[in-house]
């Protein structure tokens, strides 16, 4: 079994440590932290990536710059 955990470092406490032994209660877990990052924090940290989005967003938000597929053509 795998389970993803997406939680702020201050929720690790012994009550998510009790929640994860009761979930593997008696088996061999491996546990790997990594910093987890938006998808749209991590684009939208260069100033050039985010002024790109903001406009695409705006050319969507007024129409534009859309692309209608019709499912049934695929």
């Amino acid at each position: 079994m795998n389970t993803t955990f997406h939680l702020n470092s201050n929720e690790l406490d012994e009550k998510f440590l009790k929640a994860v032994k009761t979930m593997f209660k008696g088996k061999k877990i491996s546990i790997v932290i990594e910093d987890y990052q938006d998808e749209t924090e991590y684009l939208t940290m260069s100033d050039a990536n985010r002024d790109i989005l903001e406009k695409r967003i705006k050319d969507v938000d007024d129409g534009k710059q859309t692309v209608k597929v019709n499912l049934d053509d695929l």
